[in-house]
């Protein structure tokens, strides 16, 4: 194994998470995972190698000031959360670089109970509840950047839902980066309790040049029996941020998770995105889009893991790809042995704007259980001039007609978006992209 230079020593960070007052078990977690960082490899990903990239910008904790008002924040990101309108939504978190700065939660969900904060301040809050969830779903011990982000996480966001809470209308966080210096690794955790239900939706963005600033971010769900998560995310981060997220869903009986993404990054980018279905009946579908540009290198990966009988796992992921960028495309859908009745089905498709790009489509079955149905589809390809050709003969230009068949490729991810507010959004970066 080889060794790494860490971002901070143990001294410090020792002395950072007793600052912020963290329980024990907290302190002597981040001891463990930064001495494992010293030792443990780089996670090893298909056709990337991650060990090439420039991963030694992590930033430094900064103690966050607590905004007053979003209109505070930038003009983008303000407008992200309120659509340009006046006042502050309820339901609503915001991380600006290493904390959280503003929180609210509806009066109506605190009364059922619903919990949604930072997750520091749930550690102090809801400490045993924090506890029993926290890392029980993605292992500082993984690999190194699993020890990294278990060493330097900060801010975050806690969202509880208790059991038979149907939580109508959806929670939003935004995560900010800004500030080159300052470290940007938020931890999401989530919990939904017996057959309740609940939306969350997220957006990651950037301001200004952050010199190579690394983002190493996690996201554990926890799916109890006959519960609902969806789960929706856009990463909106620029050149100069290196984007690594691992989002990882455990699902139990009768359980569901719906997975939502758009990576619409313009930097080097990681995506992880995981089902592990325990039990029988659980279910997990993901949609997932991607737009790369420039000489951006894109890793994504979706996957499903399914220890439970008659579960079920749905996974689409559409790649488009201009310039020089290029996209490594897996989906993986394993079957152990047990899962009798299990169905896991796939679809991934690159479709390339350039000569210069690249995308690979990697759809992987991994079956250890006979009776069983699984299926995959994968393709690679450019726009099709037959459509194009068609198009234009009912009196529509060529790049019209080409931008139309673009956003029908994307569509059946952008439409499933919860909110609207964001699904616009997405829309958005989707036309930047796609306009360079």
């Amino acid at each position: 194994m080889s060794t790494q230079t860490l971002p901070i020593d143990r001294v410090s960070l020792v002395e950072q998470s007793k600052a912020r007052k963290e329980p024990e078990w907290i302190t002597s977690l981040r001891e463990q995972a930064l001495e494992l960082a010293t030792t443990l490899d780089w996670p090893v990903l298909e056709k990337t190698r991650i060990d090439r990239w420039n991963l030694s910008s992590f930033g430094t904790y900064k103690q966050a000031e607590t905004l007053s008002s979003l209109e505070a924040l930038p003009e983008a990101a303000r407008t992200l959360v309120t659509g340009g309108g006046e006042g502050s939504p309820d339901n609503l978190l915001v991380q600006r670089n290493s904390g959280v700065v503003y929180s609210s939660l509806s009066e109506t969900l605190a009364k059922q109970g619903v919990i949604f904060c930072s997750l520091e301040e749930a550690l102090i809050q809801h400490e045993e509840l924090v506890r029993k969830h926290f890392q029980s779903v993605i292992k500082h011990d993984e690999h190194r950047l699993t020890a990294l982000h278990a060493a330097l996480w900060s801010g975050g966001a806690f969202l509880y839902v208790p059991k038979n809470v149907q939580v109508d209308v959806p929670v939003q966080a935004l995560f900010l980066t800004d500030d080159a210096e300052a470290s940007f690794s938020p931890h999401v955790l989530i919990v939904a309790e017996q057959h309740s239900s609940v939306t969350y939706v997220d957006s990651f963005i950037s301001e200004g040049s952050l010199n190579g600033l690394v983002q190493n971010g996690a996201v554990e769900i926890v799916v109890k029996p006959g519960a609902k998560v969806t789960f929706a995310s856009v990463h909106n981060l620029n050149e100069s941020v290196t984007d690594l997220t691992y989002r990882r869903a455990a699902v139990e009986n009768d359980g569901a998770i719906e997975w939502i993404v758009g990576e619409m990054h313009y930097g080097n980018a990681v995506s992880d995105t995981t089902s592990i279905l325990h039990g029988n009946g659980s279910t997990s579908d993901a949609k997932v889009i991607c737009v790369g540009t420039g000489d951006q290198k894109l890793n994504i990966s979706t996957r499903a893991v399914h220890f439970g009988k008659s579960s079920d796992s749905q996974m689409i992921t559409r790649a488009v790809m201009r310039d020089s960028s290029t996209a490594i495309i897996n989906g993986i859908t394993k079957i152990e042995h047990g899962a009798t009745k299990a169905n896991g089905e796939q679809t991934e498709k690159v479709l390339m704007l350039s000569p210069k790009s690249r995308g690979d489509a990697n759809p992987i079955l991994l079956i250890d259980e006979d009776d069983v149905t699984a299926g995959h589809a994968a393709s690679v390809g450019q726009v099709n001039p037959e459509q194009v050709y068609y198009l234009m003969s009912r009196g529509i230009t060529k790049a019209e007609a080409e931008r139309l068949i673009i956003y029908g490729f994307l569509d059946p991810v952008v439409a499933e978006i919860p909110l609207e507010l964001v699904r616009s959004q997405l829309q958005l970066l989707v036309e930047r992209k796609l306009g360079q």
